[in-house]
């Protein structure tokens, strides 16, 4: 199975919190399904061209948070994550992009209001492109 994970080795971000926040996000998005089986740890590594030790903690820690389970001799495998933890990924994952983006646009010298404004621009462009598309 192929996953969309893109590791950005140059970052301060831990390569295994890059990979379990990915993980998180295609799960809450349910690009990846309960019941989904995933790469084993030895696969996604060498995938990823990382470490084993590397992915073993971050399916450890996604284990625990309830994203994906362990079946012994079967493989691992996606989670039913109950709504309220997928609506606080997918939440937290839109504020972290969201708060880059006032981030750079603060390095512009831009106000809160300038902000708004673009802000609401891009999401008026946003949905005018997308009943263009229908």
């Amino acid at each position: 199975m192929y996953l969309p994970i893109k590791l950005t080795k140059e970052s301060r971000e831990p390569i295994y919190h890059q990979i379990e926040q990915q993980l998180q996000t295609l799960i809450a998005s349910g690009f990846l399904a309960p019941g989904n089986a995933l790469p084993s740890i030895r696969v996604l590594a060498k995938e990823l061209e990382i470490s084993v030790i590397t992915t073993r903690r971050a399916y450890q820690n996604l284990e625990a948070n309830g994203f994906i389970e362990t079946k012994q001799g079967k493989g691992t495998f996606v989670s039913e994550v109950p709504d309220d933890i997928r609506k606080q990924v997918k939440s937290d994952n839109v504020l972290d992009a969201m708060q880059e983006a006032v981030h750079i646009a603060h390095t512009y010298d831009y106000t809160k209001t300038e902000m708004i404004e673009l802000f609401t621009k891009a999401v008026e462009s946003y949905y005018e492109e997308k009943e263009g598309e229908s």
